[in-house]
């Protein structure tokens, strides 16, 4: 018996939320935000049990850890970019870390 590679929540959004009057189902809205809310922790979560087992890795690898950790580096990055309270409402290119241009050619 081993473990499962991915953890699936049968969770889904309310099927009656209507995003252009959403407040002409209150409890629809309030089930949506709940469901809204519900995907972030899932999300911030996993972001924290990788950064987990990167710490480990830095710790194991010691001075090969740049080699030996760089999926674990990606992962991370990719699951904490766009999580994170506050933006919500943001484009994903604008979660991401600033692009430098290159200004002498």
């Amino acid at each position: 018996m081993g473990r499962k590679k991915t953890v699936e929540f049968d969770e889904n959004p309310p099927d009656d939320f209507d995003p252009n009057n959403p407040y002409a189902d209150p409890v629809a809205m309030l089930e949506f935000r709940e469901y809204l809310v519900r995907e972030k922790w899932i999300k911030i979560e996993t972001a924290k049990i990788i950064r987990e087992r990167l710490k480990w890795c830095y710790r194991i690898e010691g001075v090969n850890h740049l080699q030996k950790c760089r999926h674990l580096v990606e992962q991370y990055l990719d699951a904490t970019r766009g999580i994170g309270w506050g933006k919500d409402h943001r484009p994903p290119e604008l979660h991401g870390p600033k692009k430098v241009e290159n200004q002498a050619e």
